[in-house]
């Protein structure tokens, strides 16, 4: 292991609120070596930044890494030419060009569709009733997986993340998590035939015509389905609960003096969904006084990036009209979020601005309980409006 300072956490603790350990981390052991978590923590933002981009030395190819075994060698676990290839087999799925022409208007129907029916309730948990069928249409739609179910994608998902997150070794999440993978493949199976008669925009499809080998193809889908899933559902009902429990921010928002795009932005970096991302050290290096063994595993804390006080005035506030410019909710170097573009649209052009439009007088109905430091965000989120 590397030989920076040892910081201990409490596991439940940083799991139920990681926010706390990570500024101490950043104030006292910037780089810090957790042996609960088996690995080194980088915490400010602009040692992510620059090390995030020296791929060299901090890689993201990960043979024996959880998500590599479990889901297989996606994009997201390649670097150089092999990742610039794989990600331009994908990008035409993805593109802003194709999200603003092609996506967005299916985005929107479905979501409409979904908040119409759940109207006449008058109250539900945001995040299974709503944000959970709006991220799964389309997800289905993105991944060309439409016959599966929208449950059933949200499940496949949260089984992934938690089995890429299963650090402790638990064989039941592991037993889980092929379980899911398994579903994945037998949708992928049965859209292959329907994508090749009928070519579309979705990832199946423009990486079929890409020519990329099957097995890549297999973990690349998984890879949008881990992240194009619980994602944005947690963005979603996250923001909206931003918004509720911070009304004078929503009232921003109604007199125009805000957009839901602001909204979404200043939830990413508060609340990051995507807390870390691992990465494995190739070649012995020193960085910040710290020295790197080859092998070694690294996180970049992305969510401590955002309440980095050297960039964001009193960062632990919910500020819609703070600059987020150097955020980097969505990743800093050649592994930028690839369906960034998609899940702005989602969440700030449909999600954010029909809820609020076509849930009268909407309140929270309970209390909503967030978890999680790799993935983040509400456990549920009880709202109710007028009928």
């Amino acid at each position: 292991m590397s030989d920076a300072p040892i910081t201990r956490i409490d596991p439940a603790a940083f799991r139920a609120d990681p926010y706390p350990a990570l500024a101490q981390m950043r104030a006292n052991a910037p780089i810090t070596y957790v042996p609960e978590l088996g690995a080194t923590l980088i915490t400010r933002r602009d040692d992510i930044y620059t090390q995030e981009k020296r791929i060299e030395v901090f890689s993201s190819l990960q043979p024996d890494g959880l998500m590599t075994r479990l889901m297989g060698e996606n994009l997201m676990r390649k670097d150089g030419g092999p990742h610039q290839a794989e990600r331009r087999a994908l990008f035409p799925a993805l593109s802003p060009r194709i999200v603003r022409d092609h996506w967005l208007a299916e985005f929107h129907s479905a979501a409409v569709a979904i908040i119409e029916a759940l109207k006449p309730a008058g109250r539900c948990d945001l995040v299974r009733a709503y944000a959970m069928p709006v991220s799964a249409e389309a997800l289905k739609a993105i991944t060309g997986l439409r016959s599966m179910p929208a449950a059933e994608m949200d499940r496949v998902s949260q089984g992934m993340i938690d089995g890429c997150a299963n650090y402790a070794g638990d064989p039941a999440i592991e037993a889980e998590c092929h379980a899911c993978t398994a579903s994945i493949d037998a949708h992928i199976d049965a859209m292959i035939p329907v994508v090749t008669a009928c070519p579309d925009h979705s990832a199946l499809s423009v990486m079929l015509r890409a020519g990329l080998p099957l097995d890549s193809i297999r973990a690349n889908i998984k890879l949008v389905i881990s992240g194009g899933q619980n994602e944005p559902r947690d963005a979603i009902a996250g923001t909206i609960w931003a918004l509720l429990t911070h009304p004078d921010q929503l009232a921003l928002i109604r007199s125009g003096q805000a957009t839901w795009a602001q909204a979404f932005d200043e939830y990413a970096r508060w609340i990051s969904p995507i807390g870390m991302s691992p990465r494995r050290v190739a070649r012995a290096e020193t960085v910040g006084g710290v020295t790197f063994a080859p092998e070694d595993r690294v996180f970049l804390m992305f969510s401590s990036a955002g309440r980095d006080a050297a960039h964001f005035t009193d960062p632990d506030r919910f500020d819609i009209t703070r600059d987020t410019g150097p955020a980097i909710s969505f990743g800093a170097g050649p592994h930028f979020c690839a369906g960034a573009a998609a899940a702005r649209a989602l969440i700030a052009d449909v999600a954010l601005p029909l809820a609020f439009d076509h849930l009268p007088g909407l309140a929270l109905d309970g209390p909503a309980p967030f978890a999680g430091w790799a993935f983040r965000g509400p456990l549920r989120v009880p709202v109710r409006w007028d009928v």
